[in-house]
């Protein structure tokens, strides 16, 4: 996670606000908002990036930046 997760006051993904949540992305380590989160959650590769972090963790990498993301 990044120095500045708790600072960013706009979404990297759309410049929302905030100040309703954040989340960071499963893909890289963009800061989202909520509702770029759920847009995330929808698309066909969502599953693949979950499985990757996980695959990650167990390793003991708690830094893993992502499978990036493909538009």
């Amino acid at each position: 996670m990044g120095d500045d997760f708790f600072t960013k006051k706009r979404c990297d993904r759309c410049g929302a606000s905030l100040a309703g949540g954040r989340i960071l992305s499963m893909y890289n380590e963009d800061v989202l908002c909520l509702e770029c989160k759920r847009k995330e959650a929808e698309r066909p590769d969502y599953r693949e990036a979950v499985e990757a972090d996980h695959r990650e963790i167990r390793k003991g990498n708690y830094n893993f930046k992502g499978i990036g993301l493909k538009r």
